[in-house]
């Protein structure tokens, strides 16, 4: 095992420790670290301070419970879609209150990887704001949004001027076409979660089922 692979593992532990078995590895490089959480009762994440910011997106409801370290606790009913921002070094326990129908979520830490704005010289919009499309949440790190593709209706041709993680919602195939032409395919589904680079020029189509998603762009 690498030294990077372990100094993952290691920080995985430390910040579910006791839950590893719900909180699954998703995504790991120099700008986010993503886990797929799923919140039973009896499986608190750890009371201690975050070591990044972070944003959780629910991609299935469910009541959390939540703890302070003074000993004072809420429970909050949270909802498919909600979408939180948490600071680094924010100290707090949550757990799920729920065995049979438990909320899950994308949690996605925001590692401290600043990067230059990218220029768009595409001649092509930037692919956010767009049509459609809903705003849920911005500060000086992210952007979040909330997408719907339509079936059969192509998007039109944008440039990605951020780094993106995309959770989508719903299952579904996604066809992209490149300014000159090439397209390929891709089978979306519920809960599947994608980084995907910046400086791309594409189109987007729904081509089969539904799909959503709850896209994070990375400022």
């Amino acid at each position: 095992m690498s030294a990077l692979s372990i100094l993952i593992l290691c920080f995985t532990q430390l910040l579910f420790q006791d839950i590893s078995e719900v909180a699954k590895p998703i995504v790991d490089n120099e700008r986010v670290v993503v886990w797929d959480v799923t919140w039973v009762e009896g499986k608190p994440s750890p009371m201690q301070p975050y070591k990044y910011d972070f944003v959780t997106i629910y991609i299935t409801g469910g009541p959390i419970k939540s703890a302070l370290p003074d000993g004072v606790s809420t429970v909050t009913t949270r909802r498919a879609g909600d979408v939180l921002f948490e600071q680094k070094g924010t100290t707090h326990s949550d757990e799920g209150t729920s065995l049979e129908n438990p909320a899950r979520s994308v949690v996605i830490g925001l590692k401290d990887y600043p990067v230059q704005p990218l220029e768009n010289t595409s001649g092509y919009a930037n692919a956010f704001p767009r049509a459609g499309v809903k705003k849920l949440l911005e500060n000086n790190r992210i952007i979040v949004w909330d997408y719907s593709w339509t079936l059969g209706i192509p998007t039109p041709m944008h440039f990605h001027d951020k780094d993106v993680v995309v959770v989508f919602m719903e299952n579904g195939a996604i066809r992209s076409t490149t300014p000159d032409g090439k397209s390929s395919v891709n089978d979306t589904w519920f809960g599947l979660t994608r980084f995907s680079p910046r400086d791309r020029v594409h189109v987007e189509e729904l081509v089969k089922g539904k799909a959503r998603a709850i896209i994070l762009e990375l400022k």
